[in-house]
């Protein structure tokens, strides 16, 4: 035994017991554990429609009743260690490696303000949602995301349609954009943890994304571009107008050194391997992880710090957005613990008929369904585990998935990347860019609203995708 890891068992004698008393067998879970991850979902939904003011004061603790009602009768049923347990994975494992990360990626681009008199005609904007889909892939789109939106937010000030700027956003750079590298959207950073070679989504699912950015940038342009020619279009009231000519540049340069640590830090805890490990009350929490998230910390406060503090009222930097997220995801991580255990649970558990839907008769892959079942639940679960999920369900092996099984691996990395757009909720920088948005009086669709423009858009694309590449 390493001598690390000796010194770390004494602390966490009690980790097995948790550990076995965690591991809930799915199959045997009634589908209505669901209903509180259905709460928050529909709360979401809803709430910003029937009592917005109330909903504006008290998201964090509807979501925490919520997360209550999921936790305080899992307890009951299954036992306090089993709680604890679950409670303890989903923070330590999955909630706060997301949050820091997010908090990192949002306190450095928001302390980069890009400097000009910009003016966003149909030709601008199209051009920052194209940058923003290639930066996407290789910053994340969380990344690309607090980069561009503030600009181009400040860009459309005077115009007086500007809800279709910010939802095609979402689309391209939020999602579509993030899907050639390990570093663009959070499933695809699983999969190369799993051991799909960092490159291998860019030689895969290249002309999908080329296909769902290309046309989804020249959709925009038509749009944008017969708003922008509409009488009065550019006659709305400039909340933030330009006192004085501004030559295009960047202040808060530091952060962008930061930014490659961010990115830097992300791909070591990827390709460094080490048998260094702590038990946390059944949570094994690896060094590489854990030097990580160490490192995005102190990441966010060096940018903090560094920031001028005119960069930041510059680009109106505030925490509302993050504190958004950071408090509806902590419900969504928690209640979501017993639909992905139904998942797993395979053709045997509540949800088998989404799992039996993905195999031909013959017992073989069918790339196509893959590629709507992850799409479809990514939308409203996190893409993440759903990912894994379909991973495993596909065998798990990452060699064979690379190799003979290659389109359905594709379909399940396009699937879980693209259709995260379908929703605010189906990926984290969609709900940061809605709160910074109304943040700068911008009339965002509501949840609903929001997927007519999805569903209307995109869907006919996916359809498209499914008949030219998983056939």
């Amino acid at each position: 035994m390493k001598p690390m890891r000796a010194l770390a068992l004494p602390a966490f004698l009690l980790a097995p017991a948790l550990a076995a008393a965690a591991e809930v067998d799915g199959g045997q879970l009634s589908v209505l554990w669901g209903v509180p991850f259905a709460g928050v979902l529909l709360s979401i939904a809803l709430l910003p429609l029937l009592a917005p003011h109330f909903w504006h004061r008290h998201f964090g603790k509807v979501t925490a009743g919520w997360a209550l009602a999921f936790l305080l009768p899992f307890a009951a049923v299954f036992g306090p260690a089993a709680a604890t347990a679950g409670l303890v994975h989903a923070l330590v494992a999955e909630y706060l490696p997301f949050v820091i990360l997010l908090t990192a990626l949002f306190t450095v681009a928001g302390g980069i303000y890009i400097r000009g008199n910009l003016h966003g005609s149909a030709v601008l904007n199209t051009a920052i949602l194209a940058i923003g889909a290639v930066l996407a892939s290789f910053m994340g789109t969380t990344g690309a995301s607090m980069l561009l939106i503030r600009p181009l937010i400040r860009a459309n000030d005077g115009r007086k349609h500007v809800t279709h700027v910010v939802v095609f956003f979402i689309f391209v750079v939020s999602n579509a954009g993030g899907s050639l590298t390990p570093l663009g959207d959070p499933p695809l950073f699983l999969g190369f943890l799993k051991g799909v070679d960092f490159f291998w989504t860019f030689q895969h699912i290249w002309p999908e994304t080329l296909f769902m950015v290309g046309v989804l940038l020249g959709l925009f342009f038509a749009v944008d571009a017969w708003f922008w020619r509409q009488p009065g279009e550019r006659g709305a009231v400039d909340p933030t107008p330009d006192t004085a000519r501004e030559t295009f540049g960047f202040d808060g340069k530091v952060n962008f050194a930061l930014l490659g640590v961010v990115v830097g830090l992300v791909l070591m805890s990827g390709i460094w391997k080490s048998e260094v490990q702590w038990n946390v009350m059944g949570t094994p929490i690896g060094l590489p992880g854990l030097v990580r998230d160490a490192g995005l910390i102190l990441v966010t406060l060096v940018s903090v710090a560094r920031t001028p503090r005119q960069v930041h009222e510059d680009n109106q930097f505030n925490w509302g957005p993050m504190q958004e997220v950071a408090k509806l995801f902590a419900g969504i991580f928690l209640t979501i613990i017993p639909v992905i255990a139904m998942l797993k649970a395979g053709v045997h558990g509540p949800f088998g008929a989404i799992v039996a839907a993905v195999t031909r008769p013959d017992g073989s892959p069918d790339p196509a369904m893959y590629f709507w079942a992850s799409g479809l639940l990514s939308s409203f679960l996190d893409n993440a585990p759903t990912y894994l999920v379909f991973f495993n369900t596909a065998g798990g092996d990452a060699m064979t998935l690379m190799t003979t099984q290659v389109a359905t691996l594709a379909a399940i990395s396009a699937g879980s990347v693209f259709m995260g757009a379908n929703t605010y909720i189906g990926n984290a920088p969609n709900l940061m860019v809605k709160a910074i948005a109304e943040d700068r009086g911008v009339a965002m669709p509501s949840f609903f609203g929001y997927m007519l423009w999805s569903v209307g858009i995109l869907m006919p694309l996916f359809v498209v995708i499914t008949f030219i590449w998983l056939r």
